[in-house]
């Protein structure tokens, strides 16, 4: 009787073993599933139409709040987030990078027309009035504070500088921080994207 019980135990292991759901996905980035912030956006993309989540529904979000007079952190990420849908070959077509300005006032749409398309000729870039980033800012727990500066450009914005990632059905996963690289990105765009 002994015997056939040895015998039986690893029979028992390996069933007990494929009870066990499945363990979630080893992200690099900063796993936010089940946030209760981040839920959405209205803003306008440099044609002027109003944009929310719901229209990229499908493609996995990377949305990240920046301007395009920042001397270092924007033009970086921007170029990593390049290199990342570099990366992704034919997956990059399920990916959406969004740009929003925290500087309003002097990114308009024109300027924005203009700037993103050195990064990637599919990112989009969004803004809003001064009151709609205020209230977006609040919504992402980011931040935007407004430093005067000598000189020409008057101010600078120590702003977030990590990156917040949606999954096609529009819920809030990662926070990419600013020192992840583009590899490390694109491994988790791929666990997302299925």
């Amino acid at each position: 009787m002994r015997r056939r019980q040895f015998f039986a135990l690893p029979f028992v292991a390996a069933f007990l073993a494929a009870c066990k759901p499945a363990a979630p996905p080893a992200f690099k980035a900063t796993d936010l599933t089940g946030a209760s912030f981040g839920r959405d956006f209205a803003l306008d993309d440099a044609a002027g139409r109003r944009r929310t989540l719901a229209d990229f529904r499908g493609k996995a979000v990377i949305l990240f709040f920046g301007y395009a007079s920042c001397p270092d952190i924007c033009p970086t990420t921007l170029a990593r987030l390049a290199e990342t849908m570099k990366l992704l070959g034919p997956q990059a077509a399920s990916v959406q990078v969004l740009f929003v300005t925290v500087d309003p006032e002097r990114d308009t749409a024109e300027r924005l027309r203009e700037f993103i398309p050195w990064f990637h000729p599919d990112f989009v870039a969004l803004r809003g009035t001064p009151e709609e980033t205020r209230q977006l800012l609040a919504e992402f727990r980011a931040t935007a504070i407004r430093r005067p500066v000598e000189g020409s450009m008057g101010y600078v914005i120590d702003h977030s500088t990590g990156c917040y990632v949606f999954d096609p059905a529009g819920r809030l996963r990662l926070y990419v921080k600013d020192e992840q690289n583009a590899a490390d990105i694109a491994a988790d765009i791929r666990l997302l994207l299925g």
